[in-house]
């Protein structure tokens, strides 16, 4: 605990806990990814997935509980974090320039984080409150067909893929990974990741609104 506290008592210790915290929660989304992909198999190949994910039993609970704490400490950090910005810089400066990382990504990390913690909320409620006797590949196919609904996940995602667009970059960068080099590479690399994770959970509500084979 005295590490910890040591860490939040700089502006430094409190990066390098959103790295960590934003690198392992990255991972969790690379392997969600892959899992989800299994969807484009057919109905019976996700089901099957999602069966041999549940068989886990308590090992599952005790990864819930590890990153939902993961969650928590990503998201208090980032909180304190753009607190501490706002008090440092009262007055706005300006945003049109692209000069060290400034982004798209970088500029709307508050507004996107907000909005992955609402979907996130609402994902769970869909998606693990719930009936867990119902085959997910039904589950998906029943919520996602519904238009408001599809289309909310499809804008949640976007956000999603915004915020790693620049928090996978800016993990480098609070790990001292800061090279003129290698930076334009680096950027190029978050960007790629960000699109690829965003498409291929985006696909998901766009195939179920648009084929009505996908997961039948």
């Amino acid at each position: 605990m005295g590490l910890i506290g040591s860490l939040y008592r700089s502006s430094v210790g409190k990066k390098s806990i959103m790295a960590a915290s934003g690198l392992l929660l990255s991972l969790f989304l690379l392997t969600h990814m892959l899992g989800n992909s299994v969807s484009f198999l057919g109905r019976n190949a996700f089901n099957t997935y999602a069966e041999r994910l549940h068989s886990l039993g308590v090992l599952v609970y005790i990864f819930e509980i590890g990153l939902l704490t993961l969650f928590l400490i990503h998201i208090i950090t980032g909180i304190i974090l753009y607190l501490e910005n706002l008090q440092a810089r009262p007055a706005r400066y300006s945003v049109n320039t692209s000069e060290g990382g400034r982004s798209w990504g970088s500029r709307t990390m508050p507004y996107t984080g907000v909005i992955i913690l609402i979907f996130i909320i609402v994902h769970l409620m869909n998606f693990h409150f719930t009936d867990k006797s119902v085959p997910v590949a039904d589950l998906v196919r029943e919520l996602l067909s519904s238009p408001s609904l599809a289309f909310f996940y499809i804008f949640s995602l976007v956000a999603l893929a915004l915020h790693l667009s620049h928090g996978f970059w800016s993990l480098f960068q609070s790990i001292g990974f800061n090279h003129e080099k290698y930076n334009p590479l680096l950027m190029k690399g978050a960007l790629v990741f960000s699109i690829l994770m965003g498409t291929v959970f985006i696909l998901i509500p766009v195939l179920t609104l648009v084929s009505r084979s996908f997961l039948l």
